[in-house]
C-alpha cells in the first residue's frame, strides 16, 4: 500500500496510521515481518487504494491469462493523478462489506509472486524529488506504521535496500523507471501547462495497454514514420518489458521534445 491509504473499516475508531515523518534513506533499518500467523493477516489488502504500474499490468494480465484491454475492464478503475493530470488506474476493490482487494483471500493473495509493487513495498512508502532537483538518488523512502499492524512487533531486522531486493521491488523499479519519470517530471511543470486530450490518451495506451500500443506500432505507419532499427523492432515485436521501455522514450520524445527518436526521411 501507499502512505495515502485510509486506516480500514474494522479498526475505525483506532488513531490514524503515524508515518514517521523521517526521510529515510536505503540503508535505514527497521523491523517486520508478515506471515499467516500475525493476527492481523490480510488486513492490509482490505479499504485500499493500489496504484498499478505499468509492469503490474504486464505481470498481472499475464498470471491471469487475459489482454491488456481484458485486465483493464475488469480489474481497474481509472483516475487523473493528482498534481499531474496523467491517467492512471487503481486495482478495483470488491464491493464487499471490508472492500477488499480482488486478489485476497483469508490464507492469502492468490497472486503473491505477481503482486503490485505497491503490496511488494509495503510498509515502505516512496517519495520522489521534483524533476529539477533529481539526483543519482532520486527518490526517498516513509515507514508506514499502521496501527493494527502487528508486522512491526516481529524481531526480523532489515534495511530499506535488502527490503528492496527480498520483495522484488528493485527489479520493478527499474522496469518503471522511465514512467516514473514522466510523471516526476510533469509534475514539475507550472500548472497552467496542461496536456492535450490526444497527449493524455497516448500516455494511457503506452503505460496499460500494452496489447493497442503494439497494434499502433506495427499495424499503424509508425514503423515508416519513425527511423527505428531493426533489431529495436524484433525486440520490441517479441518482448512485453522491451516494448514498455521503448514506449516510455517515446512518450518523453513527443511529451517532452527529449530524446533521439528521428523521422525517417522520406515520411
Amino acid at each position: 500500500m501507499n502512505a495515502s491509504q485510509e486506516t480500514k473499516n474494522e479498526i475505525q475508531d483506532e488513531k490514524p496510521a503515524r508515518i514517521q515523518p523521517l526521510q529515510l534513506s536505503l540503508d535505514s533499518e527497521f523491523k517486520f515481518r508478515c506471515h499467516p500467523g500475525v493476527p492481523c493477516f490480510t488486513t492490509c489488502c482490505r479499504n485500499i487504494r493500489i496504484l498499478l504500474t505499468p509492469y503490474d499490468i504486464i505481470r498481472l494480465k499475464k498470471k491471469l491469462e487475459l489482454s491488456s484491454q481484458e485486465f483493464l475492464a475488469i480489474y481497474t478503475e481509472p483516475h487523473l493523478l493528482e498534481k499531474t493530470d496523467l491517467p492512471v488506474v487503481t486495482l478495483k476493490l470488491l464491493d464487499d462489506e471490508k472492500k477488499s482487494c480482488p486478489f485476497v483471500r483469508d490464507d492469502g493473495c492468490i497472486v503473491y509472486a505477481d503482486r503490485p509493487s505497491t503490496c511488494r513495498y509495503y510498509p515502505i512508502g516512496v517519495g520522489a524529488l521534483s524533476h529539477r532537483e533529481q539526483t543519482e538518488e532520486s527518490g526517498f523512502f516513509i515507514l508506514i506504521e499502521e496501527p493494527h499492524c502487528k508486522g512491526f512487533l516481529e524481531d526480523k531486522l532489515w534495511t530499506i535496500r535488502e527490503w528492496r531486493k527480498d520483495q522484488g521491488v528493485d527489479c520493478d523499479d527499474e522496469i518503471n523507471a522511465e514512467w516514473t519519470d514522466l510523471l516526476v517530471r510533469k509534475r514539475s511543470f507550472p500548472k497552467n501547462i496542461a496536456m492535450t486530450e490526444k497527449s493524455k490518451q497516448l500516455f494511457f495506451m503506452v503505460s496499460y495497454n500494452l496489447d493497442a500500443f503494439r497494434d499502433f506500432v506495427f499495424e499503424s505507419t509508425f514503423l515508416t514514420r519513425y527511423d527505428i532499427d531493426s533489431q529495436t523492432v524484433e525486440a520490441i515485436r517479441n518482448d512485453e518489458i522491451a516494448l514498455l521501455k521503448f514506449g516510455m522514450k517515446w512518450l518523453k520524445f513527443i511529451l517532452y521534445k527529449d530524446g533521439d527518436f528521428r523521422l525517417r526521411e522520406t515520411a
